[in-house]
């Protein structure tokens, strides 16, 4: 198996690649919109919303966790998810750097 070549693009790419990553299925914009709206949420609350396994669910927050767009905190024997405020302005810093970046001065196709 090959590794990968992410240490040969700058930060700002690794960033922007893994946040396009994390929102690159509708059920985790489906989580983090009811996190929006909700403020928080258990884990449990989540499955009664979305039409998913609770082991589904929990797949798709360790992705949202692991790219930083929200954090958890144990709550007893359940984790309390909620947006991670530095990094989502963060992700929409670099987000709105990509496409801002795009002018179209020419007629391409």
């Amino acid at each position: 198996m090959g590794t990968t070549k992410t240490e040969e693009f700058t930060v700002r790419d690794n960033k922007i690649a893994r946040y396009a990553k994390a929102l690159a299925h509708p059920a985790r914009v489906a989580i983090l919109q009811l996190l929006i709206k909700k403020q928080a949420c258990i884990c449990g609350d989540i499955v009664e919303e979305l039409p998913l396994s609770q082991s589904t669910v929990s797949q798709h927050l360790k992705e949202l966790k692991d790219a930083g767009l929200i954090k958890g905190d144990i709550e007893g024997v359940k984790i309390c998810y909620c947006i991670d405020e530095k990094e989502w302005e963060n992700a929409k810093s670099y987000m709105t750097s990509l496409f801002t970046s795009y002018t179209n001065k020419s007629k391409c196709c």
